[in-house]
């Protein structure tokens, strides 16, 4: 195999804006299918990426010959889409969350293992160079033992990134499951387990919705969620994210060691800084984080094709994901209780 056919079950923000129009990059890949049940879109998305299209994902599964699939639809249709896909012999890049239910995570994790096919979750801060720097830097020991983390992602809302705006899949719980917790805490639980290399043990959790409405009402999804959590070896962090940020986006994390202290994202121009406990400080110019306004190559489809073209395991296991899901129903739990609750 010298490319990969690949199938997009999902033509909105995500499908455009990342995963299609990073894989016209990748000479590796070959755009074989694009699939969305709203018609008009799905002809227009494929007459822009020259692919035939499909208005149901399981008539393309069937006919296009592929070997893979990216699925970018609304959360509660992960599942079903991911083992639908797996028992036809595709690998499958899904988006996050992988889900929103711990039963579905495992249907999904069992199908990939079943089927000896590559099931990977599209966590793309990963991929963003200062973090991958940070994490060299961590297991270096630049600054330490890692004592403490602040960890902020916020913006005006998902309006300003989905295709259909206010009328978004995003605001709808039966589609999404979850609001900023699914969409920007999910992020950052999966960034921290993995720059710490920890699991999260218990977590603590305050959710609202502030500002976010549906015609008049207050919507039921959470606008705006602050979880504090702990790792195996006691680290302490906060994860403060929202919808509710009407300036400038905020993607940024601290993380405080016994022998220093680095922050990421902080800065533009400089998105790593790492100070000293003696008082020094470098800026680093190591590439961009992106943001929504600002999209730059996420590196996560890429990393995929490679894994399906040379037979090795994703550099984002399912089983990260899965972690990361239960981080995040522990935190509504939690939310709901008043209480700290252990992850599970």
């Amino acid at each position: 195999m010298k490319t990969v056919r690949y199938g997009f079950i999902g033509c909105g923000a995500v499908g455009q804006r990342r995963h299609l129009r990073e894989s016209t990059l990748n000479r590796k890949i070959e755009i074989a299918a694009v699939c969305d049940i709203n018609k008009s879109r799905a002809r227009r998305v494929g007459r822009q990426f020259a692919a035939p299209v499909y208005f149901d994902y399981r008539d393309m599964l069937r006919d296009a010959a592929l070997d893979a699939v990216v699925v970018g639809t609304p959360n509660a249709l992960h599942a079903d889409m991911t083992v639908d896909a797996c028992q036809t012999g595709c690998h499958v890049l899904c988006e996050k969350p992988m889900t929103i239910t711990t039963r579905d995570a495992r249907r999904m994790i069992k199908a990939a293992a079943q089927a000896k096919r590559f099931l990977m979750i599209g966590h793309n801060q990963r991929f963003m160079p200062p973090h991958v720097k940070a994490k060299r830097m961590i297991e270096a020991g630049d600054i330490g033992r890692v004592l403490s983390f602040v960890s902020v992602f916020k913006h005006g809302g998902p309006e300003q990134w989905s295709v259909d705006g206010m009328d978004s899949w995003f605001f709808k719980k039966a589609e999404a499951g979850f609001g900023v917790l699914g969409d920007l805490a999910v992020h950052k639980v999966d960034l921290m387990r993995w720059l710490l290399d920890e699991e999260f043990t218990d977590v603590s959790a305050r959710v609202a919705t502030l500002d976010k409405r549906r015609g008049r009402h207050l919507m039921r999804l959470e606008d705006t969620a602050l979880l504090t959590v702990r790792t195996a070896s006691r680290i302490i962090g906060s994860i403060d994210t929202s919808w509710t940020n009407y300036g400038l986006e905020e993607n940024h994390t601290t993380i405080y060691g016994d022998r220093g202290v680095l922050r990421i994202g902080i800065d533009p121009d400089y998105p790593l800084i790492h100070e000293t406990r003696d008082g020094k400080r470098r800026r680093l110019r190591v590439g961009p984080m992106s943001t929504n306004k600002k999209q730059h190559r996420s590196g996560v489809i890429d990393a995929f094709t490679d894994c399906i073209l040379q037979n090795r395991q994703p550099p984002i296991p399912a089983a990260d994901a899965q972690h990361g899901l239960a981080v995040i129903l522990t935190a509504i739990r939690a939310a709901e209780q008043s209480k700290t609750l252990k992850v599970r």
